[in-house]
């Protein structure tokens, strides 16, 4: 009788615990949203990636302009410093 009980048992429980595991269906969705999520990562990455690219270029830009900026105050101050000599 124990076994046959301990056996049930078993048997009750293997099906229990088969049936109340995700369906084929739900296996699928969580992995979409995985790949979803893997996919929105990626793309906020590349975005980040490319805004930082942005900003060094913009900086570079700006370092450029203030050389040139420079250079050319200090060839006026030269023209006109050599201008009040003569």
């Amino acid at each position: 009788m124990k076994k046959v009980f301990s056996i049930v048992a078993v048997a009750a429980l293997s099906a229990a615990f088969v049936a109340c595991g995700p369906s084929k269906e739900e296996m699928e969705k969580i992995e979409q949203a995985k790949q979803d999520s893997i996919a929105a990562v990626e793309k906020a990455k590349q975005d980040s990636i490319a805004a930082a690219e942005a900003e060094m270029a913009k900086a570079a830009e700006a370092a450029m302009q203030a050389k040139a900026d420079s250079t050319r105050v200090a060839d006026s101050l030269a023209a006109a410093s050599k201008g009040k000599k003569k």
